[in-house]
């Protein structure tokens, strides 16, 4: 499997600087400053991008884990929700990521949707990178 790349680019110092992320398809790049990530400036932050990048995972995982159980989804559409807090002890930290994920999967019922969306959200390669955090999630299973 190949290694993905990323990069940003800081200048200045923390509240007055700015700062330029990218990725290495060319398929993303943006401006992030103090205000973007600590605030609601217009630019993004890391968060936003952790939090696109683990719906994007989830979503994925789970679809798989459907489709090779013999339930292949229509749709899967998962939006997270990343927790950034300032700590007394370690300053700004990602405490918690809320998966919220909604499937669109014929026959199949809610329990066993509850169930694949477990599985996926534990097997995730992003939730595993990123077990630090409370990863917590809700699933609703639509016709």
């Amino acid at each position: 499997m190949p290694t993905r790349k990323a990069n940003a680019t800081w200048e200045g110092d923390l509240q007055s600087g700015n700062g330029q992320m990218a990725v290495e398809s060319g398929a993303f790049s943006g401006a992030f400053s103090f205000h973007s990530r600590f605030e609601d400036g217009d630019a993004t932050n890391p968060e936003e991008l952790i939090g696109a990048a683990h719906a994007g995972c989830f979503s994925m995982a789970l679809s798989n884990i459907l489709a090779e159980a013999g339930h292949t989804p229509e749709r899967v559409e998962t939006t997270a929700d990343v927790t950034l807090e300032m700590l007394d002890d370690g300053g700004p930290t990602i405490t918690k990521i809320h998966l919220t994920t909604e499937g669109s999967v014929p026959g199949l019922d809610d329990a066993a949707f509850q169930d694949f969306a477990e599985k996926a959200k534990a097997g995730c390669p992003v939730s595993k990178a990123l077990a630090g955090p409370d990863v917590t999630l809700d699933a609703t299973l639509t016709s």
